[in-house]
Order: C-alpha cells, then sequence, then structure tokens
C-alpha cells in the first residue's frame, strides 16, 4: 500500500513569527560589514543582532549611538528595518499578491486582516489605505520637522534628519541621531522646549500607535464619533484618558526634578511628551535618568500598556488593558455580562486578555531574575525592570544601562523584544501543536481564589 504524503504547511502565524525572525537576522548579517561603521571595523555579530531586533521590533534599544557608531549604509539598514516592520511583513506580503495578481487564499487574507484589525472586506483597498496612509503622515511630520532641522543642520543633513526622525517617530521606533561622540544618547533632549520638534514627533507617535483600522473607520465614518465601531472608541477614549492623566501625572511627579527650571508652558509640552513617547515612541526630551521615582514607575506603566492593536505600537495594547479594566468592574459589581456602552462583548476576549497580561508578567519576571542573577550584584533593580518592560513592549527607553549589559543579558532583552513584536499571543498560536479536542467535558469542580 502506498503511503499518503503529508504536505507540511506553516500556519500564518509562524509565517508571522518567521518573518520578523528572518528580517532580525539579514539586518544583522549587514550591520556585522565592516563599512557599516564608521570606524571600519566589523561591529560583534552579538551587537549587531541587538541592533537588527531592536530595529526589526521597532524598539529603539541601542547598545552603540546611531549617529556615531553607523556609517550612512548602516543607518539606512536600520531604517529600512524600521520602515519594513512599521508597515508590517503582512501588510508587504500582502501588497506584493496584489502588485502580482496571484491573489490571495482565503486563510491568507484572513491572517492579514486579523494581523490588522480591520474588516473582512476591501483588503486592497485597505492595503492601499495603510500604504498612502504612513507616506503621507511621515511626509507631512518630515516636512514640519525641516522648519526647525533645516537651520540647525544646513539643508543635506537638515533634510536626512528630518525624514529619518519622522519615519523613527510614526513607526514608533524611538531611534534617532542626535548623539554626539561627547554625549551619547542624548535623543531629543535639546528639543524639549521647541513645540514645532516636540508637538510633530508627539504627533506621529499618536498617529501610528492608534492603528491602521482606527484610521479607516475614522475616515469612512467622517469623523462623526457616534458612527464609530466599537473597537475605534475605546482605542481613541482610553488613548486621550492615558495621554491626559499621564501629562498631569508627569507635570505634578517632575516639577521639581527632571523638568526644574522649565517655565509652566514648557513643562505641559515636556510632560506631554513624556506621557506619549512610553507608549512605544522611545524619544526623550529629558534624561530618564534623571526622572523621579514617581516618574519611573509611571513611564513602566504605560510602557506595558502600549498603544493600539494592528499599529506601530507596542505594549499589551489598549483594547486588552480596556477588556482588562471593564470585566474586573463587571466581576466586582456581580455582572454577567461585560458591557462598553451600549455594546456587550464576549467573556472569551477577557480570558485572552488575562492571558495575555499573565504571560507577559512571567516573562517580564524571569527574565528580571536572569540579568539580576548574571549581571553585578550593584545593578540597578529599577534599571533592570525598566529595561526588560522597554523591550517587551518595544518602546525603546532605557536608563542608560543597556550598553554596560552582559552578552547574556543582551540575548535576554533581544528574546524580549522579538516576543514583544510579533505578539504573545500570535506567539503562542504559532507554536501550538495541531491537535483535535476532545469533545467530552470534565467534570466542574471549584478552587478557593482572593
Amino acid at each position: 500500500m502506498k503511503q499518503r504524503k503529508t504536505k507540511f504547511r506553516l500556519s500564518v502565524w509562524q509565517i508571522l513569527a518567521l518573518a520578523y525572525l528572518g528580517g532580525t537576522i539579514v539586518g544583522s548579517i549587514l550591520l556585522i560589514l565592516p563599512f557599516a561603521t564608521k570606524s571600519g571595523q566589523s561591529t560583534s555579530y552579538l551587537n549587531a543582532l541587538f541592533t537588527s531586533a531592536s530595529a526589526t521590533c521597532i524598539t529603539g534599544l541601542a547598545v552603540y549611538d546611531t549617529a556615531t557608531h553607523w556609517t550612512l549604509f548602516g543607518q539606512l539598514v536600520i531604517l529600512f528595518l524600521v520602515q519594513m516592520s512599521g508597515l508590517g511583513f503582512m501588510t508587504l506580503v500582502s501588497a506584493a499578491f496584489l502588485v502580482f495578481k496571484r491573489g490571495m487564499s482565503v486563510g491568507s487574507r484572513n491572517a492579514f486582516m486579523v494581523d490588522s484589525r480591520g474588516k473582512f472586506n476591501g483588503v486592497g483597498r485597505l492595503l492601499k489605505r495603510i500604504v498612502v496612509g504612513t507616506l503621507l503622515c511621515e511626509t507631512i511630520g518630515a516636512l514640519l520637522l525641516m522648519i526647525r532641522f533645516i537651520p540647525d543642520f544646513g539643508a543635506g543633513k537638515g533634510i536626512y534628519f528630518s525624514i529619518w526622525h519622522s519615519i523613527s517617530a510614526f513607526c514608533n521606533a524611538g531611534f534617532d541621531l542626535m548623539g554626539t561622540a561627547e554625549s551619547q544618547f542624548v535623543s531629543l533632549t535639546a528639543y524639549a522646549a521647541d513645540p514645532v520638534v516636540s508637538l510633530t514627533i508627539t504627533a506621529l507617535v499618536i498617529l501610528g500607535g492608534l492603528g491602521f483600522c482606527v484610521w479607516g473607520d475614522v475616515i469612512d465614518c467622517k469623523f462623526n464619533f457616534k458612527k464609530f465601531q466599537l473597537n475605534t472608541k475605546v482605542v481613541l477614549v482610553v488613548n486621550c484618558v492615558l495621554l491626559i492623566s499621564g501629562m498631569l501625572l508627569f507635570l505634578l511627579f517632575e516639577r521639581n526634578e527632571s523638568q526644574a527650571g522649565f517655565n509652566f508652558g514648557e513643562r505641559l509640552l515636556v510632560s506631554l511628551f513624556n506621557s506619549t513617547t512610553p507608549r512605544s515612541a522611545g524619544f526623550v526630551t529629558t534624561d530618564g535618568v534623571t526622572l523621579s521615582d514617581s516618574g519611573v514607575l509611571l513611564t513602566v506603566v504605560l510602557m506595558f500598556i502600549g498603544g493600539g492593536s494592528g499599529s506601530t505600537a507596542g505594549g499589551i495594547r489598549v483594547g486588552t488593558f480596556a477588556v482588562l479594566m471593564m470585566g474586573m468592574l463587571s466581576v466586582f459589581r456581580g455582572r454577567r455580562d461585560i458591557n462598553i456602552g451600549k455594546k456587550r462583548i464576549e467573556y472569551s476576549l477577557l480570558s485572552q486578555a488575562l492571558a495575555i497580561f499573565a504571560a507577559c508578567l512571567m516573562i517580564l519576571i524571569v527574565a528580571m531574575l536572569i540579568i539580576c542573577a548574571v549581571e553585578p550584584s550593584g545593578t540597578s533593580l529599577a534599571a533592570v525592570e525598566f529595561e526588560c518592560v522597554s523591550a517587551l513592549s518595544n518602546a525603546g527607553l532605557s536608563l542608560s544601562l543597556t550598553p554596560t549589559l552582559k552578552a547574556a543579558s543582551r540575548v535576554i532583552l533581544i528574546i524580549l523584544m522579538y516576543a514583544g513584536r510579533v505578539g504573545i499571543l500570535t506567539l503562542a498560536l504559532a507554536l501550538a501543536e495541531k491537535r483535535t479536542t476532545a469533545e467530552i467535558r470534565k467534570p466542574v469542580d471549584t478552587l478557593l481564589i482572593g
């Protein structure tokens, strides 16, 4: 008898996970080339891999100052990885299918729509909206930044800096070119009180962190809030609450710390920036090491929450946070349903949200334990926590610990960045075994909790 040959097929989740892994490896190979560094010497593979992973996962953590270590070639490799990941591998793959008119299977369409959290119909239209919207936002952002950067750096360098930082901000990457040999990782501290640079970067970060489906829904409904889908309403409302509350808390916590020396208007500007960038951007206008303990903790919370699903942001996502909060309120009030406005959501969403939340916490705890065990005893626990949350949430903020970490700790951060970008739920589905579930349900019992 002839044995049937079973075809080995990768699931869409496995393809997505492998795409990010492949991009990271290719980027690392390009970054170890001697002409990628200004010294003309090859960068160690681990550091090249770390930089590539940070760019591909649009995180922004760095072991080298981007401006002083990498040549134009190396910088363009980083920028390409950032832009490619910002648009999304699934978007690029789907666009390739459309360009070459090879069509898309139902499974591919479903995978693309799940990744972008949009409607099932109009995949081609959504693709055009994503690409056009991204390029439009980045172009406008670059033009606004040129107002300040061209006078400061000259025409050529000013245009290059404007395009670079616009792409990096919109993709929530946090890589910058403002560092110098004397003062590394200064980010945008020189423009802390500059409304043109600060507000432009803030707007780009917010737009990139909302998610492609939110844009589409807002445009389709002609900015009529009542017609928005529930997801759009939740993302917009929760984002506004987090931005305003974060700004007010930073204004309170940092008045005598990192914001000392600023007038009230400048403090408002800095507080808004500090409330926006932890959501996954990675830029700073005030040095993180000057933050108060309250400011550091608030930053960690904002990084952990992150931005919208299907966006360039990281974290557990705004939708997950909203479901957890509403589910908690429903349980405490003894309600059977989870109601948000005039709509009800399924309890299965709460289960998924809890799973993502618990998985992120467990991953962070394990990573922190390993790094604390590897690093010298004098290493600050707060700095380790900050760096780990920043890596998993793809925020890219740092308390200047990353460049001093040992090789094993850097590997841990690479894993965190990869897991955070691919997504905990996506990664779990990619690694899950295919098995048929038994129809017979086991008897119900109970446990004591609380």
